[in-house]
């Protein structure tokens, strides 16, 4: 694998809404952990559609680790408008999501369901695998593009659950 689409929870699926919570802190541990394996494994290029939450998390890590690990990355958003109407702390959120080394726009803007189908169809075919943090007993609107993706063979997954966090917040109690 080396072009890796990144999904997973938004802020308010998980009810983080202030990115000084601890639980941040948890997870931004966890992705570090995750994508140090995923560079190991060949992958160079990070793939996002400009969510906050789980890929703005990761778009922060790597951006820290890019240097490093010669982490490229994009954001390929659904539409132009994406992000238009939220408040400003996320339009700040939203720049950095455009300011990576590779933008793209799906659609100029949102007509008609079977955009978001093709828009996911095109994320698939086009990256090798997936950086996912999703769990099957917590879902979310996630769970119909995770169903594509385990449908679509030799696409490989690499997941954070919630009992990876559990797992990093028993260390962080140990030190």
């Amino acid at each position: 694998m080396t072009t890796a689409l990144i999904l997973g929870y938004s802020a308010f699926d998980l009810g983080l809404f202030n990115d000084k919570d601890i639980r941040v802190d948890i997870i931004k541990t966890a992705i570090r952990r995750d994508l140090e394996c995923l560079a190991e494994e060949g992958v160079t290029w990070l793939i996002f559609t400009g969510t906050l939450g789980f890929e703005y998390w990761v778009l922060q890590v790597a951006q820290d680790m890019k240097a490093d690990y010669g982490f490229q990355l994009a954001t390929i958003f659904d539409f132009e408008t994406h992000g238009s109407n939220w408040n400003e702390a996320n339009q700040i959120k939203l720049s950095e999501f455009k300011q990576v080394d590779f933008v793209k726009y799906a659609y100029p803007q949102y007509e008609h369901k079977g955009q978001l189908r093709d828009y996911q169809k095109f994320l698939l075919e086009n990256t090798d695998g997936c950086y996912l943090f999703y769990d099957e007993e917590n879902e979310t609107k996630l769970q119909y593009f995770y169903q594509m993706m385990k449908n679509q063979e030799g696409y490989v997954t690499k997941r954070l659950t919630f009992e990876d966090l559990n797992e990093i917040v028993e260390n962080f109690s140990e030190k």
